[in-house]
Parts: C-alpha cells; structure tokens; sequence
C-alpha cells in the first residue's frame, strides 16, 4: 500500500494539531502519510511540529512524535533563530524541556547553548520570564565544562616583562606604565617577622 502526498492544507492541519496537542488527529495524519512528512512540516515563521507542541507542553504528543522524528529536529530553528526547547522554557513546560534534552540519540545538553536571534539561549528565556524552577534545572545539567566548549585556558605570555606602555587621554595627557614588573618586597615588608 503506497501513502498519499500531503497537501499544504494537510500539513497546516497537522501543525494545528499539534499546536492544541490533538494526538489522535496527529496519529491519523502519520496512518495516513506516514512519518517523513513529520520532520518537514513548517509554518509561515519556520516552526515545526516539535516547536508545536513544546511550546505547548503537549508531552503525549511530543512521547508519540518523537521516535518519528530525526533526533536532528530537536535543533530545528524557527525564523527567530529559536529552537522548540527555546519555546518550552519561554513557556515553563519543565516536562516537555527535559524530555527534549534527555532523548537518545539527540543533541542533549548542547541543545541548552544554543542562542537565538535575541541572543538568548534556552536558559536565558527562563531567567527572562522568571521560570526558577526551569532555569535551576537547565544549569544543573548543562556543561559547565569550559574546556569542553573549546576554549582555550589563558596563560601569560612569556618574556614580556618591563613592557612600556603610554597610554594618551582626550585631552592629551600622557600616562606611562611598565607591565610585568616584577614587584619588589619594601623595607616595612622586609623588616617583618612571621
């Protein structure tokens, strides 16, 4: 038995259908279309089904549509650079946030770093509303590695002591500083006992 091709109109429907969490609408597009179009359904403002029904807090909908979907859809960006876990936390759905992140197989805590195009991450739009409980969770499992992130620790450069430096301000004064000096113990210092 071959499936039929959704129209644009099937596809609008399944994204309401996921918007208000309609499972059984949702179980019927997927008997009738099968899964793939799942993962290319889009809004006018590039929303998938998973920003739908995250955003939402529909978790029987995202329990169903998830093993349908690309684990590569858990990083879908919307037009504003927000990705469906950015719509959970602007919305405090802890449920659906952790089952987001915790999938096999998926992004997992990456998906916390990612920004948007306000240049806030997940965590960020959970402080922005005030969602505590949410921002407590994403900072308890995110990776604080630093490290891990790529960057690099900072060290000072050898070999640069005695750098003079002169520094001029606006109105023309001139100020100069030796970096790297070495400091040097004074006489009260010296005279010190421990």
């Amino acid at each position: 038995m071959s499936l039929s091709t959704p129209t644009q109109e099937d596809m609008e429907e399944l994204l309401l259908s996921c918007r208000y969490g309609d499972l059984e609408d949702i179980q019927q597009f997927v008997d009738k279309f099968g899964p793939d179009p799942l993962a290319t359904a889009r809004d006018d403002n590039g929303n998938t089904v998973l920003h739908m029904v995250a955003g939402n807090g529909h978790t029987d909908a995202l329990d169903y549509l998830m093993p349908l979907l690309p684990a590569s859809l858990l990083a879908a960006r919307n037009n504003a650079g927000s990705t469906p876990l950015h719509w959970a936390a602007l919305n405090s759905h802890l449920a659906v946030a952790q089952k987001l992140v915790q999938l096999p197989g998926g992004p997992g805590v990456d998906l916390i770093d990612i920004k948007n195009e306000a240049g806030r991450s997940p965590l960020g739009e959970a402080e922005t509303v005030g969602w505590e409980e949410g921002a407590k969770w994403f900072v308890e499992v995110m990776n604080l590695d630093e490290k891990a992130k790529g960057e690099e620790e900072l060290h000072p450069a050898e070999g640069l002591e005695n750098v003079e430096v002169e520094i001029e301000d606006a109105e023309g004064q001139v100020a100069r500083m030796t970096l790297g000096q070495k400091p040097t113990s004074s006489a009260s210092e010296s005279n010190r006992t421990t």
